[in-house]
């Protein structure tokens, strides 16, 4: 008799909201540039690019999954709803229901997995063996007012077959009037998919800056000077873009502080940024901090202020 897989925990190890470069006509604007999650069993999972955007004139996507580890992995490919809370977390979808507080803000996620096709589902990978991964736009949203859809593209390992074991094993390997679990961590990644129906509009503000001193590597680290603000969205759609905090009027000064691929959706109309800075700012001294487009127009200047 074989007993069931163990228990399993998935561990979702990015999420990730960066890119917006015109690809080839006809397919999704997308931002190159991989990531990657090792994966225990020896699979080292890299997908590219980062994020995928579909608009009236661009209708398809690829993705490309690759293992670059030891081992062979099976991964499940489909399509998550994940919420944005104003402090950055991206959740599941049901996650975020549970939570009294956080309910209305899941009513706001617009889901594109009526409108959206992947193929394949499921792929079986090799050690140095990619698998390219098709998305397309197959209908509308039922509701005309809509101007931004959003689901996630998963990719999650399965548990090897070897993980169960025999009964005969497990009464051998327990002691008596004991109940053992193994647990196994699988994990994956999980990248935007945006349909846009509209025309976008991207607009920034910035508020709320100030530095504090925090300890962010645990209670008894060193306290590090940090900048924190509210990237407030003003347009209809997701923001995307770059944070880069310098001594005013110095445009040629080293970099104070950077942050890149911040995303605000469209379910929140602000979020809380934290941005380390490699130094307190000296007495009387003015932080200029400007937030880049990574979207539509990259490198448009969206939003800027001085403290």
């Amino acid at each position: 008799m074989k007993f069931p897989a163990p228990l399993t925990a998935l561990a979702f190890l990015a999420t990730l909201g960066a890119g917006g470069v015109l690809a080839q006509p006809g397919t999704a604007p997308v931002r190159a540039g991989p990531v990657a999650a090792a994966q225990p069993s020896g699979a080292n999972l890299n997908i590219s690019p980062k994020r995928v955007t579909f608009d009236r004139a661009h209708r398809s996507a690829t993705v490309f999954v690759f293992n670059q580890g030891s081992a062979p992995g099976t991964f499940d490919i489909s399509l998550v709803d994940r919420v944005m809370l104003p402090d950055g977390q991206i959740l599941p979808m049901a996650d975020v229901q549970a939570k009294p507080e956080a309910k209305a803000i899941a009513e706001r996620v617009q889901s594109a997995q009526g409108i959206l096709q992947i193929s394949p589902r499921r792929v079986t990978l090799n050690p140095g063996q990619g698998q390219t991964v098709r998305l397309r736009v197959i209908g509308a949203p039922s509701d005309p007012g809509v101007v931004e859809l959003r689901s996630h593209l998963t990719i999650a390992t399965l548990p090897p077959r070897e993980t169960g074991t025999t009964a005969e094993a497990a009464a051998a390997n327990r002691p008596p009037n004991q109940l053992s679990f193994q647990i196994s961590a699988l994990l994956g990644l999980s990248i935007p998919a945006i349909v846009r129906l509209n025309d976008p509009d991207i607009r920034a503000r910035l508020e709320n800056a100030r530095v504090t001193f925090e300890s962010l590597n645990g209670p008894n680290s060193p306290p590090t000077p940090t900048l924190n603000l509210d990237l407030v969205r003003l347009g209809a759609n997701s923001l995307f873009g770059n944070f880069e905090i310098r001594s005013a009027g110095q445009p040629r000064s080293p970099v104070l502080g950077l942050s890149r691929g911040v995303g605000v959706y469209t379910e929140i109309d602000r979020r809380a940024i934290r941005i380390p800075l490699t130094r307190a700012p000296a007495q009387g001294e003015h932080l200029e901090v400007t937030f880049t487009d990574d979207d539509t127009s990259p490198g448009k200047v969206l939003a800027k202020l001085t403290l």
